[in-house]
């Protein structure tokens, strides 16, 4: 089994917004004088921190499963106060690219990255675009799930699946949507977090039901008669999916919240913002809701 490849940024790791507010009002010089003079002081936990710190405890010392790189904006100087806190909390990341202001992206593709999380927007649209997974981490709060088994939350319209549904919907409207979705046979084709979910299943295999250190949901606006092309795509695709919601428009956050998910990636930006209250969230800028 390959192991599963998490790319992260320092902003998303850690809550960085006390540093980051003075790099924006105040400029490089005193954002690199403020992380020395606290480079010492362990950095609070951000938005995507249980995740990966769930996702490192799969590791055994005879088999490893995921590995963590750090993608950063930072110069190798002021991103020591980021090393010193990746010390302080024991998190198995070895390897960092430290890009001095520059877009750590390019360095993506090289490092054979699944999953690209990271709080500068502009990057993940990048990975988008190039067909790698990734989301926007939205850094305004902080919630923890309580459940000790990773969980993550995936939106099936322009995340885990391609928008071409959703364009019917925009263009056409609710009844023509309806009427398309209820007969298709036809499996919906893959979107931006399809070969990452499958790379989770692969994961989930070699555990037992009653082992399995991941669940997976999937929380969509769907509602019959559309839920029938969802059901039958996932088992075209043989995609596993332990928890489902056919929630018809309600909003997802409490359904996140009783999940108790440690991500959830949505390409609708207010499902995002209402999500982001009650879970920690992930904005795919993906399809036709985010072409503006």
């Amino acid at each position: 089994m390959s192991v599963l490849k998490i790319g992260i940024s320092s902003r998303a790791l850690f809550d960085l917004n006390d540093s980051h507010d003075v790099y924006v009002k105040h400029g490089i010089k005193k954002y690199s004088d403020y992380q020395r003079k606290h480079e010492d002081k362990k950095l609070q936990k951000g938005a995507a921190f249980q995740l990966v710190q769930k996702l490192l405890d799969m590791n055994t010392a005879k088999r490893k499963i995921v590995e963590v790189i750090l993608l950063s904006r930072n110069s190798s100087e002021t991103g020591l106060r980021i090393f010193n806190s990746i010390e302080k909390y024991e998190l198995e990341i070895a390897k960092a690219v430290f890009s001095g202001g520059e877009s750590p992206f390019p360095y993506v593709d090289a490092l054979d990255i699944d999953l690209f999380l990271s709080a500068d927007i502009s990057d993940v649209k990048l990975a988008i675009e190039n067909k790698i997974a990734a989301a926007h981490i939205l850094t305004e709060q902080l919630n923890q799930s309580s459940s000790m088994q990773l969980r993550i939350a995936f939106d099936a319209d322009a995340v885990i699946f391609s928008d071409e549904s959703e364009k019917v919907f925009k263009k056409k409207g609710l009844e023509k949507y309806l009427e398309k979705e209820g007969k298709s046979s036809k499996p919906i084709s893959p979107g931006p977090f399809n070969s990452f979910l499958k790379k989770l299943n692969i994961i989930q295999s070699k555990f037992t039901a009653e082992k399995c250190p991941i669940r997976i949901a999937i929380v969509t606006a769907r509602a019959a008669p559309a839920h029938k092309r969802v059901i039958k795509t996932l088992r075209q695709q043989k995609i596993r999916i332990d928890e489902t919601f056919f929630l018809g428009g309600l909003p997802k956050g409490k359904f996140l919240k009783g999940f108790s998910a440690d991500i959830f990636f949505d390409d609708l930006t207010e499902n995002c913002q209402e999500a982001t209250s009650h879970v920690s969230t992930g904005h795919v800028p993906y399809g036709i809701n985010n072409s503006k």
